[in-house]
C-alpha cells in the first residue's frame, strides 16, 4: 500500500527533507532554508570516541532537536516513538500508514539499498510513506534521487543499528492542532535561540569553541591516522555531498537570513545573510584543504585548513553576536 497523492518534498539535508515531507502532507509549505532556521538548526560538533573509526565533523545542532524545534515554534503536534522491540517498531510505521499518514524514520543509511556511499551514519532521516510484501517506499534527499525504495529487511536492519547518533527504532509523526503563528516573531524568536546555543556551548566540542578546538585536534588526528587519505577525503565527501556539514548548512543558513529579511524587513537579517555568504565560503576552502590532505599528506594543507577553523570560528560568533542583539 502506498499513500494515495504523496507529495515529496525536495531537500539537500536529511532531517528537514523528512519533517518537511511530513509538513507538506499537512498542507504546511515552507522552504527548506526556513525549516532549518525555524528549528535552529545551525551548530557545530567535532566527535571522537574510541568505537569511531575517525573524527566526526558537523555543522549543525544534535540529531532529533531540529525537529523538535520546528514542531515548538510552530505549534505542532510531534509524536515520537521509540522502541527495542522490532515488531513494536514495523507497527509503529504501519498504524499510521494505514491512516493516511506519513512516517518519519531516523536510521542508519548503511543498510538502504539506494545508498552508493557504504559509510555507517545512524543519524539518517527519511520519510515512509508506503511499502509492498518486499520493498519500502521512502522519501530521501535530493542528493539519493528524491523518491526511493529499499528491501523491508533492510529497512529494518537500518532502523535497528546501534552505534553513534542512533535511536532505538524512532519513527515520528506530526500533526496541527491549532492555526499556525505568525512567523515574524517565529522567526526573531529562532535567531535568539539559535545564537544564544551557539555562543554558549556547554563543552568545548561544539559551538564556536568545537571550532576553535578542531584547529588543534585535526593535527592530533593526522599524526594519529592509519589511513589518512582514507579519512580525510571521507570526511570531505560527508561535509559537501552527504549533509554532515561543510557549507551545506551555511548555505541554508544564508538563504534562511535572506528570506527572514524579506518577510521582516530587518536590516541586520540582511547583514547576517552577506556575512554567511562568505562563512559558506570558508567551509567550501575547508573542504577542499581536506581533499588536498588526503591526496598529498602534506602538513601545509594541514596547518591552513587549521587556520581556516580559528578564522571561522571568530567570524561565525561575530555574526552570531550581532544576530542575537537584533533579535533579542
Amino acid at each position: 500500500m502506498k499513500i494515495a497523492n504523496f507529495k515529496p518534498f525536495k531537500g539537500q539535508h536529511c532531517e528537514t527533507t523528512a519533517t518537511g515531507s511530513l509538513l507538506k502532507q499537512i498542507g504546511i509549505e515552507l522552504s527548506e532554508p526556513m525549516l532549518f532556521g525555524i528549528g535552529e538548526g545551525l551548530g557545530y560538533i567535532f566527535w571522537n570516541m574510541k568505537l569511531m573509526d575517525f573524527p566526526f565533523i558537523g555543522g549543525r545542532i544534535k540529531t532529533d532537536k531540529l525537529t523538535e524545534n520546528i514542531c515548538r515554534n510552530l505549534h505542532l503536534k510531534l509524536e515520537s516513538k521509540e522502541t527495542s522491540s522490532l515488531r513494536k517498531a514495523w507497527q509503529n510505521i504501519k498504524v499510521p500508514l494505514a491512516n493516511g499518514k506519513a512516517v518519519g524514520l531516523k536510521l542508519d543509511c548503511y543498510h538502504l539499498d539506494y545508498f552508493t556511499n557504504k559509510i555507517h551514519f545512524a543519524g539518517h532521516y527519511v520519510t515512509i510513506y508506503g511499502y509492498d510484501d518486499t520493498h519500502a517506499y521512502l522519501n530521501d534527499t535530493d542528493q539519493q534521487g528524491g523518491l526511493a525504495r529499499t528491501m523491508l529487511r533492510n529497512l529494518e536492519l537500518a532502523r535497528n543499528e546501534k552505534g553513534p547518533m542512533s535511536s532505538r527504532n524512532l519513527s515520528f509523526t506530526i500533526e496541527q492542532t491549532t492555526k499556525l503563528p505568525d512567523l515574524e516573531p517565529v522567526i526573531k524568536k529562532a535567531i535568539y535561540n539559535n545564537a544564544t546555543d551557539f555562543l554558549n556551548p556547554p563543552i568545548k566540542n561544539l559551538g564556536h569553541k568545537g571550532m576553535e578546538k578542531t584547529a588543534s585536534e585535526i593535527k592530533k588526528w593526522f599524526k594519529e591516522s592509519d589511513d589518512v587519505q582514507g579519512e580525510f577525503q571521507t570526511t570531505a565527501m560527508l561535509m559537501e555531498r552527504a549533509g554532515t556539514g561543510g557549507a551545506l548548512f551555511r548555505n541554508l543558513y544564508r538563504d534562511f537570513l535572506k528570506e527572514a529579511y524579506e518577510l521582516t524587513g530587518m536590516k541586520e537579517l540582511n547583514s547576517g545573510y552577506l556575512e554567511f555568504r562568505e562563512h559558506a565560503m570558508q567551509w567550501n576552502k575547508i573542504s577542499t584543504l581536506f581533499l588536498k590532505i588526503g591526496e598529498t599528506k602534506d602538513e601545509k594543507y594541514l596547518n591552513k585548513a587549521s587556520e581556516t577553523f580559528i578564522e571561522l570560528a571568530k567570524n561565525e560568533k561575530q555574526t552570531m553576536e550581532k544576530l542575537r542583539y537584533a533579535c533579542a
